[in-house]
């Protein structure tokens, strides 16, 4: 017994690391009955959590894809609720709809009937990622591709930006005074203001993926090689999880302010880690 308490606590220690007062302490995890998860969302309102999962390559056309549906406490409540797609990767609510990136197309799915009820497609696009919708329900989805971020309006899409200051953009945070993005390839973080005014605030990590704000000019954001560090609107960077040891991915994130709780796919893990988040 004693053995296996130095191992938990051993553990423990590996899932907690301080920043400034600032601590990430483990949850739960669901089962490993997901399919390379990348992205969850937390939908309060139906007290559901919805996960994307890939089920193969994240750029394979197969329509192996699907959407699984967790209690929030991470219990599998229905793990192939939404079929069909191929690669799901971003995902973002607007009343009863959930829009999901899907390689070259964002699928729209009707959360009440559960069953996708229209595919936009993207032109040109290489490689659609995160989704986040803005507090008038329009969608934008990222493309680490081709280094464009697509607004979609009425279901018609449209480019929206692109600039050489951003080569890869991955995670998306839609907030009233502008769009914040993070660049999967050089981990830049920027505000774009939504009179297309691109500041940059600072730098993170390679792999940034998810973003979620924690408090007023405080974010946190994931890298999918397994960490995540929060960032400040000064730039300044602290990282507060890192699991690369344990092979765990951190993917699209999600977090709730309420309880506090952050939400991180592990990808390749085949589960969803839940962490609470210590105030400072």
């Amino acid at each position: 017994m004693k053995k296996i308490s130095a191992l938990a606590a051993l553990m423990l220690c590996l899932f907690v690391i301080h920043a400034d007062a600032q601590t990430l302490t483990s949850k739960w995890n669901s089962e490993a009955t997901l399919s390379v998860p990348e992205a969850v969302l937390l939908d309060a309102k139906n007290n559901v959590i919805y996960v994307a999962n890939i089920d193969g390559k994240p750029d394979s056309v197969d329509g192996a894809g699907f959407i699984s549906q967790l209690t929030p406490d991470g219990k599998i409540k229905n793990l192939k609720w939404v079929t069909g797609l191929d690669a799901p990767k971003g995902m973002g609510l607007v009343k009863n709809t959930l829009y999901v990136s899907d390689i070259h197309r964002v699928v729209a799915i009707d959360i009440t009937a559960g069953k996708i009820s229209q595919r936009i497609d993207i032109a040109g696009s290489a490689f659609l990622n995160d989704i986040t919708v803005d507090d008038k329900g329009n969608v934008y989805v990222s493309d680490t591709g081709t280094g464009k971020i697509h607004k979609i309006v009425n279901g018609k899409a449209e480019v929206f930006f692109e600039s050489q200051d951003i080569k890869s953009p991955n995670g998306l945070l839609a907030l009233k005074e502008g769009l914040y993005i993070a660049d999967f390839g050089t981990g830049a973080f920027h505000k774009l203001g939504w009179d297309k005014k691109l500041t940059k605030i600072g730098t993170i990590v390679a792999g940034s993926d998810g973003i979620v704000q924690l408090e007023k000019d405080k974010f946190l954001v994931s890298s999918w090689y397994g960490e995540a560090h929060t960032i400040t609107a000064s730039g300044a960077v602290e990282k507060v999880l890192d699991t690369k040891d344990q092979k765990l991915n951190a993917a699209d994130i999600d977090f709730d302010s309420k309880t506090r709780t952050l939400y991180v796919p592990t990808f390749f893990a085949n589960t969803v880690a839940a962490y609470t988040l210590g105030k400072k």
